[in-house]
């Protein structure tokens, strides 16, 4: 940070009444001295920053170089308007002033206002000039206003001989929609080198931040102010851009591999969806870091893959579950045909069915044929008399079919056999 002490010369003559610069000359010029003025305070706590008048009943200081921004903002109001400019002896009282600093390690500095004609002539501004160079004073000049008698030409006159190694700029600012602090921002005055200039593009940052809101730096932070912050959010969103193009390129390889292999089942669809839906949610505006929005036709290019992704892995699961089905369809059938300790296990099931319900058969019959039996069974039963003919006749008939049964039972069982 430059350690630096500046005497600030104020044009006040008649010249500053005219309003070919918004709202009037003089006005324009105190907005510009006044962002000078906190520029220099903020760029270095110990900067130093004075105030004196050319014109009126002489040159007169406001305030000698104080830190103070307060009362170098406060000696600006009120001041007369009147006489005519006297830029040498402004320019050797303030030389004046800024030998008398009180820190000595202060660079030395004029910041010069000329917005009336120079009644000095050219020789003179040289001399002036070269004393200033011997001193190692600085020497900034912002000429608005009459341009008459070869005004610029006796500045730039002046900023020839004080000149060193670049320290010292002018700005010519010509009447204008502009206003007159606008233009000094970006002029030389602000972003001149350390060497040179006011050299206060951190002072331009902020001006153009109280102008702007905080939407006028990346991220809403200024980095001037806080670099390191600034820093690590650049740093966040190059990473997170970094890995959404590499998902992204990675789900577009996966899918042009599945399409060149024909559906051989190699890449899962459902891997595949779930990898789509990552670059889908990665890629939505909730997710990006401010300032990095993805065009219409990256939208168009994700759901195109999504598309065939989702296409993919639906023809994959059809093809799959077909193969299976048929493939154990055809392995029971060789199962069945083949294993011949199944088909022997399923038949001597079969027979061993046969013959308990032959056997249940049998015990039926058996009972049937039991008179005695049938005939104390039927007696307990209410209602029911055994002598009735009617029951003898249902018994009767019973055991007439049980026997028909048995005797075909094993006839077929014969034949069995035989065969």
């Amino acid at each position: 940070m430059v350690l630096e002490a500046t005497m600030i010369c104020i044009d006040n003559s008649e010249w500053m009444r005219n309003g070919d610069y918004s709202p009037s000359r003089f006005q324009a010029q105190a907005d510009a001295v006044n962002l000078i003025c906190g520029a220099k305070t903020q760029l270095n706590p110990e900067n130093t920053v004075g105030v004196l008048t050319m014109a009126g009943k002489g040159v007169r200081v406001l305030v000698t170089p104080t830190s103070d921004l307060g009362k170098i903002l406060a000696c600006m109001h009120g001041l007369d308007i009147g006489g005519n400019m006297s830029l040498t002896s402004a320019v050797q009282v303030a030389q004046l002033a800024l030998k008398h600093r009180q820190n000595k390690h202060q660079r030395q500095r004029i910041v010069l206002f000329a917005g009336s004609p120079v009644n000095a002539d050219k020789k003179t501004l040289e001399s002036i000039g070269k004393k200033l160079k011997k001193n190692n004073v600085a020497l900034d000049i912002v000429n608005f206003g009459e341009d008459d008698d070869g005004k610029s030409e006796k500045l730039e006159a002046l900023l020839t001989a004080v000149n060193s190694n670049d320290n010292s700029h002018i700005v010519h600012v010509t009447p204008g929609p502009g206003v007159l602090s606008d233009v000094l921002i970006s002029s030389s005055i602000f972003t001149g080198d350390g060497e040179g200039g006011s050299g206060f593009a951190a002072a331009a940052a902020a001006a153009a931040a109280a102008v702007g809101g905080p939407g006028a730096f990346e991220f809403g932070v200024d980095p001037n102010l806080d670099p390191e912050l600034a820093l690590a959010l650049r740093v966040s969103m190059e990473e997170e851009r970094a890995r959404q193009e590499a998902a992204a390129k990675k789900v577009a390889e996966e899918v042009h591999h599945s399409s060149e292999e024909g559906g051989s089942g190699e890449t899962s669809g459902a891997g595949l969806d779930s990898q789509m839906a990552d670059v889908t949610i990665s890629s939505s505006p909730e997710s990006s870091s401010p300032g990095h929005e993805k065009g219409p036709e990256s939208m168009d290019d994700e759901t195109t893959l999504l598309e065939q992704a989702l296409a993919m892995s639906m023809a994959d699961t059809s093809g799959a579950t077909a193969g299976q089905a048929s493939s154990g369809d055809i392995a029971m059938s060789e199962a069945i045909g083949d294993d011949q300790d199944l088909a022997y296990a399923l038949h001597m099931s079969m027979h061993e069915s046969d013959a308990s319900a032959s056997r249940s058969s049998l015990d039926m019959s058996k009972v049937l044929g039991d008179q005695s039996f049938v005939t104390s069974v039927l007696a307990t039963l209410p209602g029911v008399d055994p002598n009735d003919p009617s029951v003898r006749e249902v018994l009767a008939s019973l055991q007439t079919d049980d026997e028909e049964k048995q005797k075909t039972d094993s006839k077929n069982k014969d034949q069995e056999d035989a065969s």
